[in-house]
């Protein structure tokens, strides 16, 4: 139950962000939740998206190194502990998080998502699921 990530490369220049987000929007692509990586020239721009297949195709037509991975999206409840809760799920099952970020999406009153990238998405899903966490689908995303 893995959705698509895409990962944009992105120089840090004035206007490159404005760029990546205007070949979104004309392309019609929503963006679902984005979190950006930076160094002292370049940043890496992961994204959420609508239409993955589309936005990619968008951005490499204007000349991005654009790719697709894939992620887990987690709803947690918004309140103190729901992250740690999921935290522990995946360190007792010796799962590593590479990397999280939150979402832009909030379909249940009083709850969040979270964008993770794991060392094992199958193994991942399993313990995520059998704790009682809701992981969204990539038709889910796209419809809120």
């Amino acid at each position: 139950m893995t959705v698509k990530q895409l990962s944009v490369f992105v120089e840090n220049r004035p206007g490159r962000l404005c760029a990546v987000t205007e070949t979104l929007a004309e392309a019609g692509i929503n963006i679902r939740a984005v979190s950006i990586a930076d160094t002292k020239d370049f940043g890496i721009m992961r994204i959420i998206v609508n239409d993955t297949d589309k936005a990619v195709a968008a951005l490499k037509e204007k000349g991005f190194i654009a790719s697709a991975a894939n992620v887990l999206a987690v709803i947690a409840d918004d309140k103190p502990g729901s992250m740690a809760s999921i935290m522990k799920t995946l360190y007792n099952d010796n799962i590593s998080v590479e990397y999280m970020y939150a979402a832009f999406i909030n379909k249940e009153k009083d709850s969040a998502c979270l964008i993770l990238r794991v060392d094992n998405n199958e193994k991942a899903e399993t313990a995520l699921t059998e704790a009682g966490c809701k992981l969204l689908t990539e038709s889910e995303l796209s419809e809120i």
